[in-house]
Parts: structure tokens; C-alpha cells; sequence
């Protein structure tokens, strides 16, 4: 039973760190948390930023969502969640890296492209992922048309994120750095996106 399995999961790993290590979660509960690196993932179950980067718990601030989007900054009376874990990452956590990791064959980035007909009738995603609408270009079909919207959509979410007023200022100063990652589902490799439009494997 998949539930099961992940009891079983926790309580391996309440033995690994309350058992074998127990001034590890002591450590986090009396000094909190202080993560250097923000990461704006895709909600998708095969990508997990933590076992990705094999990160420890307290490494990584982490912030879900479908496509990794990153929407512009846009105050007003609406929920936020993904500009909530933003703001508490820059301005309280004080984080010096975010990296916005894509992936490869996301089924977000899919409707946008194919907007399936049997899903006509959802209330958010459409919205969420119009977002991103510009990158989408006719002149691409098939899987090479989904490959390019991925890349681009990394770099929308880049953008967006330096609409932040307070973000942009830490940028600027040099206090605050930002990364597009791109996860090959297939190659199981890291692509890093850099400036002037190029990418590198990690």
C-alpha cells in the first residue's frame, strides 16, 4: 500500500535523525531555520529539489508549484502563495542564492502547449499558466515545440522575479543571485541557463 510505504519512509527517517543523530532536529528547533538557497520547483512528483541535491533538512527553502512559475510582482487583495514564500525567503530568511528549477516533460508546460480537450473544464490551471503564454511558439511542433517552452519559461520566471522591487534591489548589490536550472528527466543531467541565452551542463 503506497500510504504504507511512506509511514515505513518516516519512520526510517525519524531513526536516521532522532535516533542516530538527535542534537541534529534539537539544533534546528532552538536556532530555527537559516537557508541559504531558495529553490522554485515544479510540483511534480519525479522532481524533488532535496534529493536532486541530496540536500539536508534546514539547506534548501523550498516553494511548489505547477511549471516552477514565478508570476510578476502584482500586490493587492488575492492569495500569493508563491510571492508569500518569495518575500519571507528575501526579506526575512535572507537568502543569497534562488534557483527556479524546470524540468523536463512537465505536464504543465504541456497543456499550455496542447491544451488537451479532456481537461476543458479546470478552474485554476489555465490562468496559472497563461503566466508563461507568450513563450509559446507555433513555429515548433510535437516534443521539440515542449523542449523549447520549458527553457523559456525558466527564463520568464528569471524575469518575474526581478519585478520584486526588494528583490531587485539585493540583485543589484550584489547580496542576492539568481539561477535557472533545468532538469533532463530523461539524461538525468543539470542544465544551468546563463547569460547571454546559453545553457551548460552542471
Amino acid at each position: 500500500m503506497p500510504i504504507q510505504r511512506l509511514i515505513n519512509g518516516f519512520k526510517a527517517f525519524r531513526e536516521e535523525y532522532y535516533g542516530k543523530r538527535p542534537g541534529f532536529f534539537r539544533g534546528l528547533v532552538e536556532q530555527g531555520q537559516s537557508p541559504d538557497v531558495m529553490v522554485i520547483a515544479c510540483s511534480d512528483s519525479r522532481v524533488s529539489p532535496s534529493i536532486i541535491a541530496k540536500a539536508e533538512p534546514g539547506e534548501l527553502f523550498v516553494v511548489r508549484n505547477v511549471a516552477n512559475l514565478v508570476p510578476p510582482f502584482k500586490p493587492g487583495s488575492s492569495y500569493h502563495g508563491t510571492g508569500a514564500a518569495i518575500e519571507f525567503a528575501v526579506r526575512d530568511l535572507k537568502v543569497h542564492d534562488i534557483i527556479v528549477l524546470g524540468h523536463s516533460h512537465c505536464g504543465g508546460i504541456r497543456r499550455l502547449c496542447e491544451n488537451q480537450d479532456e481537461f476543458k473544464d479546470r478552474h485554476f490551471l489555465d490562468s496559472w499558466m497563461s503566466i508563461i503564454q507568450v513563450a509559446d511558439k507555433d513555429e515548433f511542433q510535437g516534443e521539440e515545440r515542449l523542449r523549447y517552452v520549458e527553457k523559456e519559461a525558466l527564463k520568464i520566471s528569471l524575469n518575474n522575479l526581478l519585478t520584486f522591487p526588494w528583490l531587485r534591489e539585493r540583485v543589484d548589490s550584489g547580496d542576492l543571485k539568481l539561477h535557472g536550472w533545468l532538469f533532463d528527466l530523461e539524461a538525468g543531467m543539470l542544465l544551468s541557463y546563463g547569460r547571454p541565452d546559453s545553457w551548460e551542463q552542471l
